[in-house]
């Protein structure tokens, strides 16, 4: 006969969880800077929230109640606004950086041989129809590729980042 399975109560998994939430710890951002769908960035959000990562966003009008739709947090979460994704881009690669963009390339890095994050690093993730802009491709470091075996060609931005947060943050 093999061992029941128990499923832990909310208090315990409370318990166990950090007590409030966090403030920018400027480790992992992801950075869906073209969206294309609203819904999907509340839920990029509730990722961040899990692996201790922030959220860079356009400052489009709709944005902030597209992030409020899908977020379920109770708690505020770190949200960074991006005026120009170029310039942001620049300036992060600037200070030392890395960025990955999410993205079908030629040298690109599978997903499973992706190591956790060691310093800085901003997830760039595309418009889910045609990718990263060609003027954004120049600031990345690196792209990581999620292989599919399937016959769509990409995952929704939710998804995507989400993947690869976990990877970066060493929980996978």
């Amino acid at each position: 006969m093999s061992a029941a399975i128990r499923v832990r109560p909310p208090r315990e998994l409370r318990a166990a969880r950090r007590p409030r939430a966090h403030r920018c710890w400027g480790h992992l951002i992801a950075a869906p800077l073209w969206p294309m769908h609203g819904a999907n960035l509340g839920t990029l959000l509730r990722t961040c929230d899990a692996v201790g990562a922030c959220l860079a966003v356009p400052p489009f009008r709709w944005v902030d109640e597209a992030v409020a739709r899908g977020n379920t947090l109770r708690r505020p979460s770190c949200v960074h606004r991006v005026a120009d994704p170029s310039r942001w881009l620049a300036a992060e690669r600037a200070a030392g950086t890395r960025i990955l963009g999410v993205e079908l390339a030629d040298e690109a890095v599978r997903l499973g041989d992706l190591p956790a994050a060691r310093g800085r690093t901003v997830v760039l993730l595309g418009h889910e129809a045609t990718g990263i802009p060609p003027e954004a491709l120049d600031h990345l470091d690196a792209a990581v590729e999620i292989p599919m075996v399937g016959h769509g060609h990409s995952l929704n931005v939710a998804v995507a980042g989400s993947l690869v947060l976990y990877k970066l943050a060493g929980l996978l």
